[in-house]
């Protein structure tokens, strides 16, 4: 029960919501946020969502009214280990999540966060694995840690007496374990099992794409199937329930977690979808492509005749030199649009040009994610584009860069 996210849009473009526990322009926030900042293992900062509370109070009251059958003698302090129980499972999760983390890294991935949340827990992976193996093996490795803790805690059931507090709390978390392995171990996305059925439909067709297009609509039908079956299984009795003891109430929260697991299911396995379909699209993002052809100007040059020699030469944006030609700013295009035509013979381009920092310089050969990154480090209206000799290529608006990213999630995937 827990996502996992890849994503510069990643699915932000990576891995994505990955597994219930249970764009617009292209930039990074800052700081990643997300909750409660927990602390930073491996450097990775781990927040804690505000719904988990809610999750944990639910926690605590449905456990609690089990410890109250088979341990009456508690009283009422049998919410204290309940929430003690609440707190354990979630740090059963947070090693889950740890495993992705830890896979990730090693194979120099970087991981935004990791937010423990709702149902479950997300390791927001921001770039994409290079081979099939890699991917298996990074969703693998999730399920394959809550085995094994599963296994600790049945181990530790032989070392306490039943029918005591330890003895329960541990078959409890042993469980619980078991469950969010076997169900993340489902083969659709955007569960782990769905990540390891992409990667082996993408080593034996060599497409990523069509080991995500397989995944995601295995994930759709778990999603219908999880919307139907869940409530039939409980109300028949094929988990191990009591029908007797199954009311309306009952009915009705397993309806609404069910509906609530399929949403979930639905949503991430088709924003896994259309968020590698933009990954296909991204290498179109090339800064050659998408650059203005540009005309150099002095700084004390009237922006009316700057203006007059980039339409002599077909050019779309200004670029300020000094008396070496070496430039030194960006005439920014909202600037140009905000003087009037009357005023232009009197305006100095250098009044309307943003100062060029190194980080403004874009190689003009970088495209894709690298242009992306590039462009989120340095935020900017306008960047130069540089020839590796050093040579100006032109000008990059951060307006078309962003038209060119819109048009590739909107366009359908091969």
């Amino acid at each position: 029960m827990n996502e996992d996210d890849t994503s510069g849009e990643r699915e932000r473009a990576g891995t994505g919501p990955d597994k219930p526990s249970g764009g617009g322009r292209p930039r990074r926030p800052a700081e990643p946020g997300g909750g409660i900042l927990m602390g930073r293992p491996f450097g990775v900062p781990v927040y804690v969502a505000p719904s988990w509370f809610v999750v944990a109070a639910l926690i605590t009251w449905v456990f609690g009214g089990q410890l109250d059958r088979v341990l009456p003698e508690l009283g009422n302090a049998r919410y204290l280990v309940s929430l003690f129980f609440a707190v354990a499972f979630y740090a059963s999760v947070l090693v889950h999540e740890l495993a992705h983390t830890v896979a990730a890294l090693r194979f120099k991935l970087p991981v935004r966060r990791i937010q423990l949340q709702f149902f479950g827990g997300v390791s927001e992976i921001e770039k994409e694995t290079e081979t099939p193996g890699r991917e298996f093996w990074l969703a693998f490795v999730g399920p394959l840690l809550s085995l094994a803790l599963a296994g600790v805690f049945y181990l530790g059931l032989y070392a306490v007496e039943p029918g005591t507090v330890p003895g329960v709390l541990l078959a409890g978390l042993m469980i619980s374990n078991l469950i969010v392995a076997a169900f993340n171990l489902l083969p659709g996305l955007p569960l782990d099992g769905g990540r390891m059925l992409r990667a082996v439909v993408w080593k034996i067709t060599g497409r990523p794409m069509a080991g995500t297009v397989a995944a995601a609509w295995v994930g759709r039908a778990l999603a219908v199937a999880v919307l139907i079956g869940l409530p039939l299984l409980t109300h028949t009795g094929a988990l191990g329930n009591s029908t007797e003891d199954i009311g309306g109430m009952e009915t009705v929260t397993d309806a609404l977690l069910a509906a609530i697991l399929a949403a979930i299911i639905w949503t991430g396995a088709g924003n896994s979808l259309r968020m590698a379909r933009l990954r296909e699209h991204l290498p179109e993002l090339a800064a050659r492509a998408l650059t203005r052809r540009a005309v150099p100007v002095e700084s004390d040059t009237p922006l009316s005749e700057a203006l007059r020699r980039a339409n002599e030469a077909g050019a779309r944006a200004l670029v300020v030199v000094d008396g070496h030609g070496d430039p030194t700013g960006l005439v920014r295009e909202a600037a140009i649009v905000g003087v009037p035509e009357h005023r232009r013979p009197w305006v100095a381009v250098s009044g309307l040009a943003q100062d060029l920092t190194e980080g403004m310089k874009v190689p003009a050969e970088l495209a894709g994610e690298a242009l992306l990154d590039t462009l989120r480090a340095t935020p900017a209206t306008e960047y130069l584009v540089v020839e590796e000799t050093g040579e100006i290529y032109g000008v990059l608006s951060a307006a078309d860069v962003e038209r060119a990213f819109v048009a590739a999630m909107a366009r359908p995937g091969s």
